[in-house]
């Protein structure tokens, strides 16, 4: 049958319930929100001569918690618009509009005896052939429907949402014992398709596959540091970005999440698997008890493994369980991956060392190793699904059979040994039969080792993707130090930046430009994306900064001239360019993006034109840009000047979108033009498909603008009034002013005497002209320096 998700109901509203509604309403379906009604009224409540009927007080914690949630940082929703599409109620009065929703989800307090009660209410009107799901962390799903009816059953299962649920990509569906394939199938298409998540079937085992894993590993490094010494500034230094980690690496993340949480979860899987080899380590050591008596349970007391004390950030000391000033760690063998770009090519390095930090990883690793060979088939059948859980809900680059891979299957062998470990029997069989490896890639597509047939097997789901580690090398046209072009089929090339942080460079400049040659003579369409954390964070300040202090001003002024060329030959090539970008879009990503025939932004886009950070105003076509999309959208008898005005601000408060739906708002994606992609993995798929149909649609080359409506003195002396009292009441510095009026110059179109019609290439001058000038400031060298060094703005 086919299923269609209209609407949702929630029911419990806490930081998860409210973090999965306001996911929901990002993808643009109906949520009604529901929890339980006080039983007391709060003094302001009383003063008002409110009652325990009135609908408000009956509501008041639903609300509470959904606005609390909408507040938080990061946000739980992509535009503040998108909470309309959010209805709250409570579950007395408002339990009966159940009936209509499509799918319903339990994410009450943790205890199967509520959870039980809530579902034998939400029976008396679920409408049959509903959806209904849990989000419990933990909670076996074979107890939760006992005593429902069939069609309950059949229709129910876990569905577990890590927190916060628009971040955390792992969405783990675990069946109840009368859940129907079709159920599974929808639930695990619809959370990879709609929700942009890495769908999970796991089987109904304690904490599940992410959290089981995931709290191992965590409870072996507590052990682990007091067995070698380390201090908790060496383990969050080890267990970070060095190895493919959040920056919160261990500690830090333990005080984000609450201890508390985590021994919620141990103390669950000690009393649970009380057959699982490393039962002992889920035992909490003495300091986790201490501090757990003593309420230091991280961010949410104001105390953990840090705390903020002023200015000042202090480190608990395991051995005193006193705070003490943080101290810098370093390590030999972590200063020889330095110049190893990709956490996946360190791991055979620094199980080498021969320091401290060597011995931590071989520890660590071979007791991963070994658990998770072990976990199978105890929790899954198939070991990619442990890669997939622990990368999408603990943020990790690479699983542990990837890294298993990365050190080599038998050396990873060796190094269980030396621990006096042992890993599962079907790791031996796996070597036996002649698989030297839990993954290989085949045309183009990943396969794992599958332990029932003994042979290399293609992980699901790949269709939907393209995935460029597999393709880069073996569909190669062209590349250079800073990007390469590959085939993506079908007549469209890629075009992926290679250079530190995706900055853009020549070699970049150049790739771009490669491949808009190579197009126009071969192909239909070209799309610009890579699959790095971020798409980029603007030109490389570094050989701008370089230029400027040396005074090689007519190279720079080449340079700059080359980029704003670039992006016109991006809008007005021979072929649709379809640029895609995610993560960080700063400064030329996102005047790469703003020049395309079409933008495919991932959800989780942060873009804007950033420039006035360093100093300078946007120089690759960013200030001419936002010029003309003004001078596009006057109407009229609009106050043109107010139009404007809006535009200017943009840029010159450095704003940037904190999700790809807020960059409509504003103006730097195109509603009616550009799309956005929920699942980042599906997102250069997408593009492609959209560079096709450009190209089959009939794509002609785009005339070059010379109708953009500029305002001249008018506009001009608004802007220099605006910044005048901006100084004068020291919301700006006289150096924020200098560059808002050299924008104000470029946006206005110069100091017309009337209103004109400019060339695009007459603004670009403009525009590059004043970007110069600035370059020659002191103060700006000092922005720039500040920013390359400290790696955030200065305010001078």
């Amino acid at each position: 049958m086919k299923r269609l998700i209209k609407k949702v109901a929630v029911i419990g509203s806490g930081i998860m319930g409210s973090g999965i509604a306001c996911h929901f309403a990002n993808i643009g379906v109906e949520v009604l929100l529901l929890d339980i009604v006080p039983r007391e009224l709060t003094d302001a409540e009383q003063k008002k001569g409110l009652t325990l009927e009135s609908k408000i007080v009956r509501n008041r914690i639903v609300n509470e918690h959904l606005a609390n949630s909408l507040k938080s940082k990061p946000s739980p929703i992509y535009d503040q618009k998108f909470a309309s599409r959010i209805t709250t109620g409570n579950m007395e009065d408002d339990l009966s509009k159940i009936k209509d929703v499509d799918w319903i989800i339990e994410v009450v307090v943790e205890r199967l005896d509520i959870k039980q009660k809530v579902f034998e209410q939400i029976e008396n009107f679920r409408k049959p052939g509903t959806l209904i799901t849990s989000n419990t962390s933990g909670i076996p799903i074979k107890f939760m429907s006992e005593g429902r009816s069939e069609d309950f059953q059949k229709h129910f299962c876990g569905t577990h949402f890590f927190n916060p649920a628009r971040y955390l990509k792992l969405f783990e569906i675990i069946p109840g014992p009368q859940t129907t394939t079709e159920v599974l199938d929808f639930l695990n298409n619809y959370g990879e398709k709609f929700l942009g998540k890495t769908s999970v079937v796991a089987k109904d085992t304690p904490a599940f596959i992410g959290n089981r894993i995931g709290i191992f590993g965590i409870m072996s490094l507590f052990h682990l540091v007091k067995e070698m010494g380390l201090t908790i500034e060496e383990v969050d230094k080890l267990t970070g970005p060095v190895i493919g980690r959040p920056k919160s690496a261990t500690f830090r993340t333990v005080d984000v999440v609450g201890l508390d949480t985590l021994v919620h979860v141990a103390n669950g899987l000690y009393e649970n698997c009380p057959n699982d080899e490393a039962h002992d380590l889920f035992k909490l050591p003495d300091f986790i008890n201490t501090m757990m008596t003593n309420n230091w349970l991280g961010s949410k007391t104001g105390q953990g493994f840090y705390k903020k004390v002023d200015k000042d950030i202090l480190s608990l000391d395991l051995n005193t369980l006193e705070y003490r000033a943080a101290k810098k760690a370093s390590f030999a063998t972590l200063e020889l991956t330095k110049t190893i770009d990709k956490p996946i090519d360190r791991f055979k390095v620094l199980v080498k060392g021969t320091d401290k930090a060597g011995e931590f990883y071989r520890k660590s690793f071979a007791a991963m190793f070994a658990y998770v060979s072990n976990r199978i088939p105890e929790i899954s059948d198939d070991l990619y699904k442990i890669d997939d859980a622990m990368k999408a809900g603990f943020g990790w680059d690479n699983g542990p059979f990837e890294i298993w891979d990365a050190v080599g299957v038998e050396k990873g062998i060796e190094l269980l040994k030396a621990e006096g470990l042992t890993p599962a029997a079907w790791v031996n069989d796996m070597l036996a039969s002649g698989n030297k490896s839990f993954y290989t890639v085949k045309e183009g597509t990943t396969h794992y080792y599958n332990i029932a047939s003994r042979s290399q097997t293609k992980v699901p789901g790949q269709d939907a993707f393209i995935i460029l580690n597999n393709i880069r090398e073996s569909k190669k046209i062209w590349s250079n130090s800073e990007s390469i072009i590959q085939d993506l089929g079908d007549g469209i090339i890629n075009v992926e930046f290679q250079s530190k942080m995706n900055s853009i460079g020549g070699g970049v400049i150049q790739g771009i430009n490669k491949a808009i040659d190579l197009a126009e003579k071969e192909y239909s369409g070209l799309v610009i994306g890579n699959q790095a954390p971020n798409f980029s964070v603007g030109a490389n300040l570094a050989m701008i900064f370089m230029m400027a202090v040396e005074q090689e001003y007519d190279e720079l002024n080449m340079a700059i001239k080359a980029f704003q060329d670039t992006m016109m030959r991006v809008r007005y090539s021979g072929i649709p360019v379809v640029v895609a970008p995610h993560g960080m879009t700063l400064g030329g990503g996102c005047e790469m993006s703003m020049h395309a025939d079409k933008v495919v932004a991932a959800a989780e886009t942060y873009i804007g034109l950033v420039e006035f950070g360093v100093g300078v105003i946007p120089g690759g076509g960013g200030s001419k840009e936002m010029a003309l999309r003004a001078s596009d959208t006057f109407r009229k008898n609009d106050v043109e000047l107010n139009v404007l005005q809006e535009y200017f601000l943009n840029i010159g408060m450095a704003k940037v979108a904190t999700s790809a739906y807020e960059a409509f708002d504003f103006g730097i994606l195109q509603k009616g033009k550009d799309v956005v992609v929920v699942n980042k993995d599906r997102q250069l798929a997408e593009a492609k498909k959209h560079a096709l149909l450009l190209a089959e649609a009939g794509y002609t080359q785009p005339v070059k603008r010379k109708d953009i409506k500029v305002l001249g003195k008018q506009a001009l002396g608004m802007f220099l009034v605006g910044t005048d009292s901006m100084e004068a009441g020291h919301y700006i510095s006289e150096h924020d002013k200098k560059i808002a009026n050299k924008l104000a110059y470029v946006m206005a179109g110069g100091d017309l005497s009337e209103p004109t019609l400019v060339s695009e290439q007459y603004l670009l001058d403009l525009e590059r002209e004043a970007f110069l000038s600035l370059c020659a400031e002191r103060k700006t060298l000092e922005r720039i320096q500040f920013m390359l060094t400290k790696g955030k703005p200065l305010r001078n």
